[in-house]
């Protein structure tokens, strides 16, 4: 029983609970906050799933009225006036968002068949298995919805992003491999956006590695995953004769989305971090901590072509930071060489022997790629734009 002395601490004064709490208050209340978000969350999540499901039926029903009844568009679009009228309060019933929903049922009906194979193929594959290699491009199973075979990740989507879906997706496959991905890691539809345009589907896993044979499975195959090739920056805008640090500092200065671009997981540490080894200074250029590998991620940039020589000072960057820098509970260092452009044998040649695992990935900017060959170098450079200014005359 709770003695008075206990009670008398929680008394009102004043109409105001007593400062003094009892023991343990916090604790209690930050568990009822967690389970109360935890409650609305679940219920957020419920509403979006059956919201979807009701998107989904409604695209059905219209499609099935046309090809049955021969309904034309003047149909649908009374159709949507009068649900709206019946439903004020219900925002998504416009006769836009009713052409949606028909398009977002077409876009999974006429590949269901080939969506289900694709679910049972997944199911039996390795996660380590390259989507460029594999029909079964979804790198899980997928459970598929009480509606006629909607797989069931694209319930857990909000209504906006399944409409970037497939409307900027034809292929059923690879518009699964990004619903996944969303869900997965939280993603926005402006970052949903940014890497379907950027082709992440293509890039990702594509680095040459020798993970497979310095790093022990699992965390091989997700160290795979981790890397992309070639990594975008778009976001810079480098003159041809940039160096090594102005690509540093360009993406530091767009450090957002440097990180986005690099993927989930990648916290930044450091730029040029010092290592002292044997009485002399060595700087990396950017240092990472990667979350879910749970090791340090060391980033070198180079403004040229892969060389055998740049894998060496990787191997001895890394057996630096293993030592220096990493904890017991660490996983091994990986090592990451963004270079202008690389060899895929050549890069084969240079890690095979290796003991530290190492990435090679290309990196390529809009400049570079949009502008053709006999252009580069050929735009004037903002000095030259700014002589120009200064040495032509005002009008009067």
């Amino acid at each position: 029983m709770t003695s008075k002395a206990s009670l008398s601490k929680t008394t009102r004064r004043g109409g105001r609970l007593s400062s003094v709490l009892p023991e343990g208050y916090a604790t209690l209340l930050a568990d009822l906050k967690t389970r109360v978000q935890s409650a609305q969350l679940r219920a957020a999540v419920s509403v979006n799933r059956e919201l979807i499901l009701l998107y989904w039926d409604i695209g059905r029903i219209v499609v099935e009225a046309q090809e049955k009844k021969g309904y034309g568009s003047a149909v649908v679009e009374r159709l949507a006036d009068d649900l709206a009228r019946s439903f004020p309060d219900m925002k998504g019933l416009s006769g836009a968002n009713i052409w949606r929903m028909r398009a977002f049922f077409l876009a999974y009906a006429d590949g269901t068949e080939k969506l289900a194979q694709a679910v049972r193929e997944s199911s039996h594959s390795k996660l380590s298995q390259p989507v460029r290699e594999s029909p079964a491009i979804l790198q899980r199973p997928v459970g598929e919805s009480k509606t006629g075979g909607l797989p069931a990740v694209i319930t857990s989507l909000p209504w906006g992003q399944n409409i970037l879906l497939f409307q900027k997706i034809k292929d059923p496959l690879e518009r699964l491999w990004y619903a996944h991905k969303a869900v997965e890691h939280g993603w926005s539809r402006a970052v949903l956006t940014h890497q379907i345009e950027s082709g992440l589907h293509k890039r990702e896993g594509k680095a040459v590695t020798n993970f497979k044979r310095t790093l022990p499975p699992p965390q091989s195959d997700l160290a795979e995953q981790t890397l992309k090739d070639p990594y975008n920056f778009d976001f810079l805008m480098l003159r041809s004769d940039a160096r090594e640090r102005d690509l540093e500092q360009g993406l530091l200065d767009h450090v957002q989305k440097f990180l986005l671009e690099l993927g989930v997981g990648f916290a930044f540490v450091g730029r040029q971090h010092h290592l002292e080894i044997g009485g002399q200074d060595y700087y990396l250029d950017l240092l990472f901590y990667h979350l879910r590998l749970r090791s340090y991620v060391v980033i070198d940039l180079k403004m040229k072509s892969f060389e055998p020589e740049f894998a060496g000072k990787m191997n001895f960057y890394l057996s630096a930071v293993d030592d220096q820098l990493r904890h017991a509970d660490d996983k091994p260092s990986l090592g990451l060489l963004l270079c202008k452009e690389r060899d895929h044998v050549t890069v084969e040649y240079a890690l095979r022997d290796l003991k530290k695992p190492i990435g090679v990935a290309q990196w390529q900017t809009r400049l570079v790629e949009s502008l053709p060959k006999n252009l580069k170098g050929s735009l004037p450079t903002v000095e030259e734009i700014e002589k120009e200014l200064r040495d032509s005359p005002l009008p009067s």
